[in-house]
């Protein structure tokens, strides 16, 4: 008992002493960067194990579609065409679309020429810095846990329409004395979330086989809505009664920012890069092409949900089967929320999968304790990283509702993709063509300030002289930066995929995502503060003393090998002589 005591008062004081130093340390670690070879090779070993190499570029697309078609068109269009767009919730889904397309361009030359499981963590690390990767992992995995959670809830809503009940809380247990919206306890939400991290424990190549079995039916089950719904729809329902667009086009957009909850599982295809074939062709196609194709259905999705009821009366909650139960038969609505309840079964099996290899390679740096980066010798998959992360959804999706998350769900995911689009210029100007980093910080700054300056000036309705002013200074801005700052491929591989017209695209992912921000309420800005607080006091708390006692560790282990090696080599000398 007396050791005990002694050791944890040595402890605590160390913990202490670790703290005191903070600043050094801080100064040290924050800005640490990296090389693509390293994180390839020296930090993935970390893993113990390596994840195997087994999709090809159809899983990737399937994967793409999977973790994205069943979670916005019935989690959120029913909201959104009720309160934000009406019946012109397709052109939000477009607006949406373009910026998820542009992002998904970003993301992709990033994962081509970093073909790990760490996404934008890995990204934005190897080109800003250990805190701002840091940063954006948290994020991530905040909108994994939260977003899988509430996509979890929803297939309780519609599974209770699967077998003919009405009332999308018949399943759910009311619980007294808790606040409204963290009340309703949903039992068959947490039973699915265990039993998909158990099968994603097992195989990733299984769980891709199931993801794409099950999407193939899904977009098939698409296909049956949108021609039911344009057959038995009216296209008068998109201009009754008050028009295509009743909340005008600052309604259009809101909802803009709303529905891109429905493209946040994307990513999830770049965090599989340590397991894809030939990721410098499969990634590209992967990607690229599961953002167009769920884009194109999302639109014809939402308009045959507006072709079957007016946007007034439809429903917020499951709002494809109360839309079918009111225009067709009780069967109609129970095959729609059999769809539907598969469609988000796919879409959390990948979200999950991709939540998992976050947490992983976030462990491989040590920012968060390492026994979760490792990865299981007989399954070849992230296993701790997945029963914790499941842990913590199943947890959340016992309580939460949808309505309290989704906005700061959102507010997460458009701040991490601005970052790796600043990222994609920044390491294709700087680190890759070697030039000065003043001039294209520089840039990145202006922009992100005019681009600001437009998005207020439509909030706050300057129309007549924001929106010219600072949309002419953006388009000057990047005009002069692309004639004076050159670029260069010479220092990637011919076989790298790299996106075009550079610098507009990255650039206009930057606009379009600060817009979405900006349309975001203050609620939202107020969550994501205090969530911005949190982590970045537990980076200051743990991370930065975890990662510099690392590599505190790692730089003696090389010099106790490079003194172990000289003195051999000695040795062999005098032995010649």
């Amino acid at each position: 008992m007396a050791n005990t005591a002694t050791n944890n008062k040595t402890t605590l004081s160390g913990y202490f002493h670790s703290l005191s130093q903070t600043p050094q340390r801080l100064k040290k670690r924050m800005l640490a960067t990296g090389t693509p070879d390293q994180e390839l090779n020296q930090v993935r070993q970390r893993s113990g194990a390596d994840m195997k190499r087994s999709l090809k570029w159809y899983d990737l697309v399937a994967l793409g579609l999977g973790g994205m078609l069943g979670v916005g068109v019935f989690v959120t269009t029913g909201s959104v065409a009720h309160h934000q767009s009406g019946p012109s919730v397709f052109i939000s889904y477009i607006i949406a679309g373009l910026s998820a397309l542009l992002s998904s361009l970003c993301y992709t030359e990033f994962a081509v020429q970093v073909p790990v499981a760490g996404g934008a963590f890995s990204y934005l690390r190897l080109t800003f810095g250990e805190f701002v990767g840091y940063f954006a992992g948290a994020n991530i995995l905040m909108e994994y846990v939260f977003s899988n959670a509430a996509v979890s809830r929803s297939f309780t809503e519609y599974l209770s329409f699967t077998f003919g009940e009405n009332d999308p809380n018949v399943w759910r247990v009311k619980l007294h004395g808790l606040p409204k919206n963290y009340n309703m306890l949903d039992l068959p939400a947490v039973s699915l979330i265990l039993i998909l991290t158990l099968c994603l424990c097992y195989s990733t190549k299984e769980s891709s086989i199931l993801n794409l079995t099950m999407t193939v039916f899904h977009v098939i089950f698409f296909g049956f809505i949108i021609v039911s719904g344009y057959s038995t729809g009216s296209v008068k329902n998109l201009v009754s009664p008050k028009g295509l667009a009743p909340f005008g086009m600052r309604g259009v957009v809101n909802g803009a920012a709303k529905v891109y909850f429905s493209y946040i599982g994307y990513d999830s295809a770049s965090t599989l890069a340590e397991e894809i074939k030939d990721p410098s062709k499969s990634l590209p196609i992967g990607i690229v092409g599961s953002v167009l194709i769920t884009t194109v259905l999302y639109c014809l999705m939402s308009l045959s949900l507006c072709m079957m009821a007016p946007y007034n009366k439809i429903s917020d909650k499951s709002s494809f089967a109360f839309a079918f139960a009111k225009i067709g038969g009780m069967w109609e609505s129970n095959l729609v929320g059999a769809g539907a309840s598969l469609g988000i079964v796919a879409s959390l099996l990948v979200a999950m999968l991709g939540q998992a290899r976050y947490l992983c390679v976030i462990g491989r740096a040590r920012l968060v304790p390492s026994w979760l980066a490792k990865v299981h010798p007989s399954t070849a998959t992230p296993l701790n990283a997945t029963l914790f992360l499941g842990v913590c959804t199943a947890c959340v999706a016992l309580f939460t509702d949808l309505d309290i998350i989704i906005e700061l769900i959102n507010m997460g995911t458009l701040v991490v993709f601005y970052l790796v689009a600043n990222a994609l210029i920044y390491r294709r100007y700087v680190i890759t063509s070697h030039t000065p980093p003043f001039y294209t910080l520089l840039f990145l700054l202006l922009f992100s300030l005019s681009a600001l300056g437009f998005s207020l000036s439509w909030k706050f309705n300057l129309l007549r002289w924001g929106l010219p002013l600072f949309g002419g200074l953006m388009i000057t801005i990047t005009a002069f930066y692309h004639h004076q700052v050159p670029h260069t491929h010479s220092q990637l591989p011919h076989t790298h995929w790299c996106v075009p017209f550079m610098p507009w695209p990255p650039v206009l992912s930057i606009f379009l995502n600060l817009f979405l921000i900006t349309t975001l309420n203050l609620l939202a800005f107020q969550r994501f503060a205090m969530w911005a607080c949190f982590i970045t006091l537990f980076y200051l708390l743990y991370g930065v003393h975890s990662t510099y006692q690392a590599e505190e560790i790692e730089i003696g282990a090389n010099q106790v090998n490079s003194t172990s090696t000289n003195a051999q080599t000695n040795k062999v000398e005098l032995q010649v002589l």
